[in-house]
């Protein structure tokens, strides 16, 4: 009997992807193991392979189809003597092979040096026609139409459907919530009053005269960023804290360090870097005050045995934060080469979904382009997250006497719920502790 081929959740937390490639086509034959296909995911573009053996009947989700629910069907598979016209036949119809997510729109073609022009707008509710029924009860819908009409006390049988056959799609619902359409849900409780939302696309697009601008669509990862920074806003009280750390002791000690590398196939075996110490000394200062290793959950304090440091990479389109675990056990060495390594293959986009989700705190050092201070936002379930500037010399005054110091401003913003004021000065207090006296980094 014909086989699905579904989409493959590549990561605990992932829930859709694009279908990127197919690297094989219809009547082709795949055996256990047979790479198929590339799944971009919002941080890497990773190999999909096939678990059974057969001849690809059908592909149902063309390459370049952008979110792919999980556990949707993408293709069908024919078993080996099965006829394949037949496994064809029975594949799924293109509307259910993903019927959790909503239809996207149109993208119009894009042009050189102009705007594309806009896709063309849904046909008005009104005129659509009624979702087809089975039974007396039965809506077709998608689950997230059905999700968001029940949170919004709207009875999802009273909204007029505009998706494939008639089905109830979230433009619909939300089109029912705004325009104060659809009979309650029985049993519901009102509405709450719509939150404040931002202008539109189209609102925002007025502003500017056309063919003064180009659009370019949001790739995954970009939509990724977006939607966890503005959850993490809204959700984590955030509070920073700043200090200043002297850097001359450091900076002699990683030069001699460095100068005495010993040499693997005539290079050095390492090269530290500001940022490698950086990672150690906040690894060490969780680890002595361990109250702030934590992450809040609404029936716990997560309270972490180690210190596993993300370290903010920039690649193109967006960043990614690839994490060096139990830092606080690693030698400077090992961090330094670790984390080249992660960074390389952060902006290669192959880095693995266990080397870039979790982690306990986190550190972005935006130094090197010349920035004094700044504050970063907390990625969850992180509770900190440290924001270091560049290391500049400054007059300080020294046993009475002015002086001249390489001084680095660092920012620590915390999660409140985790993190207090005293508990964060503490923190911090035990990193300076380690960035100017970096010797007790060695022991």
């Amino acid at each position: 009997m014909p086989i699905n081929i579904t989409m493959p959740a590549l990561s605990p937390t992932m829930e859709e992807g694009n279908l990127a490639k197919w690297l094989v086509k219809e009547g082709d034959s795949v055996s256990s193991g047979d790479v198929i296909a590339e799944i971009e995911t919002d941080k890497a573009t990773m190999e999909v392979e096939a678990v059974d053996e057969g001849v690809v009947a059908k592909i149902l989700v063309p390459e370049g189809t952008e979110g792919v629910k999980v556990n949707a069907p993408i293709a069908v598979l024919a078993e080996e003597g099965e006829d394949v016209s037949a496994a064809a036949s029975a594949a799924p119809a293109a509307d259910a092979a993903a019927p959790a997510a909503e239809p996207a729109a149109v993208e119009a073609p894009k042009t050189n040096g102009s705007a594309p022009a806009p896709a063309a707008a849904p046909a008005p509710a009104a005129a659509a026609p009624s979702p087809p029924q089975s039974g007396a009860n039965r809506v077709f819908s998608s689950p997230l139409a059905r999700r968001i009409a029940k949170d919004a006390g709207i009875d999802i049988s009273a909204v007029t459907g505009t998706g494939p056959h008639g089905r109830v799609i979230r433009r619909d619902v939300d089109a029912a919530i705004a325009g104060g359409t659809g009979k309650a849900a029985p049993g519901a409780a009102p509405a709450a009053a719509p939150a404040a939302t931002a202008p539109s696309d189209e609102q925002i697009l007025k502003l500017f005269e056309d063919g003064t601008y180009d659009l370019i669509p949001h790739d995954n990862m970009r939509k990724t960023i977006a939607k966890r920074l503005v959850e993490s806003k809204q959700t984590v009280p955030h509070f920073y804290l700043t200090i200043e750390c002297q850097l001359d002791a450091l900076l002699a000690l990683r030069k001699q360090l460095n100068e005495s590398a010993p040499l693997h196939d005539d290079k050095p075996a390492f090269k530290l870097s500001v940022n490698d110490f950086i990672i150690k000394a906040m690894a060490l200062a969780l680890r002595d005050v361990p109250e702030a290793n934590s992450s809040w959950t609404e029936s716990n304090m997560v309270r972490h045995k180690h210190s596993d440091v993300g370290v903010a990479v920039s690649i193109p389109g967006g960043l990614i934060t690839p994490i060096v675990r139990e830092a606080e056990l690693k030698p400077l060495s090992v961090i330094s080469n670790e984390m080249k390594d992660l960074a390389k293959r952060a902006r290669e986009r192959k880095l693995m979904p266990q080397e870039y989700q979790g982690g306990t705190t986190a550190v972005s050092n935006l130094g090197m382009f010349g920035i004094k201070e700044f504050s970063a936002v907390i990625n969850p379930p992180h509770a900190t997250i440290l924001a270091v500037g560049a290391g500049e010399q400054r007059p300080v005054v020294k046993d009475g006497a002015l002086a001249v110091a390489t001084v680095m401003s660092v920012t620590l913003s915390t999660d409140h719920r985790a993190v207090d004021g005293a508990l964060g000065a503490e923190l911090l207090a035990a990193f300076k502790g380690y960035v100017e006296n970096p010797f007790a980094m060695l022991v």
